[in-house]
C-alpha cells in the first residue's frame, strides 16, 4: 500500500468516525430537536480550535453479539480546544452509538481528558446524552463510572467543572454532573434521574412522564438540581460560554479582567427612591444589582429555585464578582431552607475560584415554621453561615433595608471576616423588627390596656422609639460593624473603590486535612 492509499485510509476512517452510530441515527438525533456530539462541540469551542482525543477507540466487549457491532469514538468525543481563545477540555456523549450508553473504554476516554485538564490546570465541560450504563458490559461499566467520579471529586474546587444535560442521564450517570459546579438542561430533551418512570411505576405505582420525573423544569424548579435551563441546545451552548467568561482557568489564578466602557463613578439616582417608606413592601433586588453591574448584564443562576435569594454573575469595572442578594419580593426575602443551600454552594464555588463576593441584603430573618424545623433548617441554614465564615476571597456587604436577627449574622456581615461592610441610610439592623420587639419587651404594658385604641397608639409610639433608636445604620456603624453609610445612588462607584482595594487581600484558614461542614 503506497503513502497515498495509507492518508487515503485515514481520511476514510476518519469521515467513518465522524458518523458516530451512521446516518440513520444521525437523523433520528435530529428529529428529536437534539444535535449530534460532534455538532455540539463545534458550536461550544472556537471554531477550528478542536483537537480530538481517541478518535479510532472502540469496545473490547465480545459478550451478547457486540463482538460484530462495533464503532469508531465507542460513543464519546473527547479532545480539547478554546473557548475565546482559553483552553478547556470537553467530552460530548454520542446518543447514536449504544444510545451513548458507557463501557470500559467510553469511561477510560472520559477519564483521560479529565486527567488532561487536573494536569494542565484548564476547565472541563461534560455533555451529557446517555442511556446509562452498558449493560452487556456489567461491571466494567459500573468501574468506568466511579474512575470518572474519583476525578470529579479530586478536580472539585482545583478546576471548573461545568456538565450540560441535553438528553437522558439515568442511574449512576447523574452522579458525574451532581459532583461537577454548575449543570444546564434544555427543556423537553434533557432528563435527569435516578430511576425511571417504568422503575418508579413497579416499585411505588406511581405514573409519571419523563418530564414530570426528571425533566429541565422540574430540576430548576423543585430540586435545585440544575442552575441553569436553555430553550434549545444552542440557547444552553452560549450559556455555557458565556459561564466560563466569568471563572479562572483554575484555583490558582484568578478570573479574567475584561475592558469595561461603563464610568466607574456612574450615579444611579434612581436608587436613592427603589426602597419604599413601607417597610413591609417589596421591591425587586434585580433592580438593584442591574443598575450598578457593568452594562447591566446579571447572569442569575437557579434563577427559578428559591427565588427569595439571587445567585449569579456581573463584572465591576470588568472585575468578575459573584453576587448573593435577598430577594423581598418573593417570601420578603426570608431565608429557608433552600435558599440557604441554594446561596451557600455558590459562595463556596466563588471562594474556591478566587471570585470576590457582593451581598445585598434585605432578609427579616429565617422562614419558621414545623416543616422547616422538621427539615433541618439548622443544619441548612448552618451551611451559608460556614461558607461566608470559610470564604477568604474579598467579600463586600450592602445591607438595603431589613438585617434582622441571627440572619443579618449569616449575610456575610462583619462577624465573618466581611472586608467592607456598608448600608444604605434606609438599613434597619436590629435583632428583630420593630413590631415583634415591642410585643416581646412591652408585653405587661401592652396586655394591661383595655382600650383597643388606646393599646394600638401605645404600640405603634413605642415602634417609632424603637425604630429611631435600634433600627438604623448608625447603631452598627458606632460599634464599627459598619464601615460607612453610603448614599444609593453612589453604589457603584464604592463597590469597585472596595474591589480595587481588595485586589492583594490574603486571608488564610487554619491548616486541616478538611473541614467538616453541616451537610
Amino acid at each position: 500500500m503506497s503513502i497515498q492509499e495509507k492518508i487515503q485510509e485515514l481520511l476514510d476512517l476518519r469521515e467513518k468516525a465522524k458518523l458516530g452510530g451512521g446516518e440513520k441515527r444521525i437523523h433520528a438525533q435530529h428529529r428529536k430537536g437534539k444535535l449530534t456530539a460532534r455538532e455540539r462541540i463545534d458550536l461550544l469551542l472556537d471554531e477550528g480550535s478542536f483537537e480530538e482525543f481517541d478518535m479510532f477507540v472502540s469496545h473490547r466487549c465480545i459478550d451478547f453479539g457486540l463482538e460484530d457491532e462495533t464503532y469508531m469514538s465507542d460513543g464519546v468525543v473527547t479532545g480539547y480546544g478554546t473557548i475565546d481563545g482559553r483552553l478547556v477540555y470537553v467530552f460530548s456523549q454520542d446518543f447514536t452509538v449504544f444510545g451513548g450508553s458507557l463501557s470500559e473504554m467510553f469511561a477510560q476516554k472520559i477519564c483521560k481528558v479529565m486527567d488532561k485538564a487536573m494536569q494542565v490546570g484548564a476547565p472541563i465541560i461534560g455533555i451529557n446524552d446517555s442511556g446509562g450504563a452498558r449493560i452487556q458490559e456489567g461491571v466494567k461499566s459500573l468501574g468506568g463510572y466511579a474512575e470518572i467520579f474519583k476525578r470529579n471529586v479530586l478536580a472539585s474546587g482545583v478546576i471548573p467543572q461545568i456538565s450540560a444535560v441535553f438528553g437522558p442521564c439515568a442511574g449512576g450517570a447523574v452522579y458525574s454532573p451532581a459532583l461537577t459546579d454548575f449543570i444546564l438542561m434544555t427543556k423537553n430533551t434533557g432528563y435527569m434521574f435516578i430511576t425511571g418512570p417504568k422503575v418508579v411505576k413497579t416499585v411505588t405505582g406511581e405514573v409519571v412522564t419523563d418530564e414530570e420525573l426528571g425533566g429541565a423544569y422540574v430540576h430548576s424548579t423543585k430540586s435545585g438540581v440544575s442552575h441553569l435551563i436553555a430553550d434549545d441546545e444552542e440557547e444552553g451552548i452560549m450559556m455555557i460560554r458565556k459561564l466560563l467568561s466569568y471563572m479562572p482557568q483554575n484555583n490558582l489564578e484568578d478570573p479574567p479582567v475584561y475592558p469595561c466602557n461603563d464610568p466607574v463613578d456612574r450615579l444611579e439616582d434612581a436608587l436613592n427612591e427603589i426602597v419604599p417608606d413601607n417597610p413591609n413592601k417589596p421591591y425587586d433586588v434585580t433592580d438593584v444589582i442591574d443598575a450598578v453591574v457593568d452594562n447591566g448584564e446579571f447572569l442569575e443562576t437557579q434563577t427559578n429555585f428559591a427565588q427569595n435569594i439571587v445567585t449569579g454573575f456581573a463584572k465591576f469595572n470588568g472585575f468578575p464578582v459573584g453576587i448573593v442578594a435577598n430577594q423581598p419580593n418573593y417570601l420578603a426575602g426570608v431565608l429557608d431552607i433552600n435558599a440557604s443551600r441554594k446561596a451557600a454552594r455558590f459562595v463556596r464555588f466563588c471562594d474556591a475560584f478566587n471570585i470576590p463576593i457582593v451581598t445585598f441584603v434585605d432578609v427579616p430573618g429565617y422562614l419558621p415554621g414545623t416543616a422547616q424545623e422538621y427539615g433541618g433548617i439548622i443544619l441548612h441554614g448552618a451551611k451559608l453561615l460556614f461558607a461566608y465564615a470559610e470564604a477568604t476571597v474579598p467579600k463586600i456587604t450592602i445591607i438595603l433595608r431589613k438585617a434582622y436577627g441571627g440572619a443579618y449574622d449569616v449575610m456575610g456581615s462583619k462577624h465573618l471576616r466581611g472586608d467592607i461592610n456598608y448600608a444604605w441610610p434606609t438599613a434597619e439592623i436590629s435583632v428583630m423588627g420593630p413590631k415583634g420587639a415591642i410585643e416581646v419587651l412591652y408585653y405587661r404594658e401592652i396586655q394591661g390596656i383595655t382600650d383597643e385604641k388606646e393599646k394600638i397608639a401605645f404600640i405603634a409610639k413605642k415602634e417609632a422609639e424603637y425604630r429611631e433608636k435600634f433600627a438604623t445604620p448608625y447603631e452598627a456603624a458606632k460599634y464599627g460593624y459598619i464601615d460607612d453609610v453610603i448614599e444609593p445612588r453612589n453604589t457603584r462607584f464604592r463597590i469597585i473603590r472596595a474591589l480595587q482595594m481588595l485586589s492583594t487581600k490574603k486571608d488564610e484558614n487554619p491548616s486541616k486535612k478538611h473541614s467538616n461542614i453541616p451537610l
